[in-house]
């Protein structure tokens, strides 16, 4: 499918499903970007009945109907009883994997241009439901320094920028050549090649300070065909600027936490609460990372030590409660 095209099937759900009326073609013509290039009535209704089939393909529901008794033409809409999805019981490794697609299409970038086309809906008279908002509502934003550095990945540019390094309230310049931005464990770093020290890096967006800027001409930058940008950034634990600062000692619910239990060395069994399970040790780069990381597992993990650590989550799942 050309880029235009599902452009164009993107459009036209958002019409749809952000409307209670019912559109008549004409009504979508007008309103919906992508058709306007329908040279006649004819090219226009070839396009709209292949858009409506690759719609029905994909198992999104259109309905046909008039607005009033007085209507003369049908129209069509989504209903979003029909649309949305009903509940659903994920794992918590599921659910971490689900939040990180939630966390791409969350980008500024993105979302700018959904909401653009329900302000082109409103301007032209159609009755937007409210409800409608919610699905183009950023729940995560992506780091500042994400738009440049993707951009500079696909103009093939070295970047420079500000780095501060965990721990540290030190600033220092990196220069780099960039070969993607990739996210890991709820973290976005870029990968490339660190001209400083003249050896493949990454480095964690959070903390890139200020500007990001471009060196050099486009095109001089590639990615080497053998590297593999999520296996080298989960190979270094997406630190490589630091050493362990603690080991953490964690229980661990029996056949459960499945993504804390790849990153742990088990030691020992415990009983608590009547549950039993395995304890394992885990060195940590950044405590404040590692606190969000093993919340996001509830009661199923338990921190045995350091104290620091474990008032550190207990504090993150007090707030999940009061929300």
């Amino acid at each position: 499918m050309s880029t235009a095209r599902a452009e164009r099937l993107v459009n036209l759900v958002l019409a749809l499903l952000s409307t209670r009326q019912y559109l008549t073609a004409e009504r979508i013509r007008g309103i919906v970007p992508g058709y306007a290039g329908a040279a006649t009535d004819e090219a226009f209704s070839r396009m709209f009945e292949r858009d409506k089939t690759e719609l029905r393909e994909l198992g999104i529901p259109l309905e046909t109907g008039r607005n009033s008794g007085f209507d003369t033409v049908e129209g069509y809409r989504i209903a979003r009883r029909d649309y949305e999805l009903g509940d659903i019981d994920l794992a918590p490794d599921e659910a971490a994997a689900v939040g990180l697609a939630v966390r791409l299409w969350d980008s500024p970038e993105l979302t700018g241009e959904a909401n653009g086309a329900l302000v082109k809906l409103r301007a032209a008279g159609v009755e937007v439901d409210a409800c409608a908002q919610t699905v183009v509502e950023p729940r995560v934003r992506t780091e500042p320094a994400f738009a440049p550095l993707v951009a500079a990945v696909q103009e093939g540019r070295a970047v420079r920028f500000e780095y501060r390094r965990a721990g540290s309230a030190e600033r220092r310049t990196r220069t780099m050549e960039p070969w993607g931005v990739v996210s890991w464990k709820a973290r976005w770093y870029v990968v490339g090649h660190d001209r400083e020290r003249d050896a493949p890096r990454c480095f964690r967006l959070s903390r890139i300070s200020g500007e990001v800027r471009t060196v050099g001409k486009p095109g001089m930058v590639r990615k080497p065909a053998e590297v593999n940008l999520l296996e080298f950034v989960a190979g270094t634990g997406g630190q490589q600027d630091q050493s362990p600062v603690a080991t953490a000692r964690l229980w661990i619910a029996d056949e459960r936490a499945a993504g804390i239990r790849r990153r742990v060395t088990l030691v020992d069994r415990l009983t608590v609460a009547g549950v039993p399970g395995d304890v394992g040790e885990v060195e940590l780069y950044s405590p404040e990372g590692a606190a969000d990381w093993i919340a996001g597992h509830g009661p199923d993990v338990l921190v045995l030590e350091p104290d620091v650590l474990a008032k550190a989550v207990q504090d993150r799942l007090e707030q999940v409660e009061k929300s």
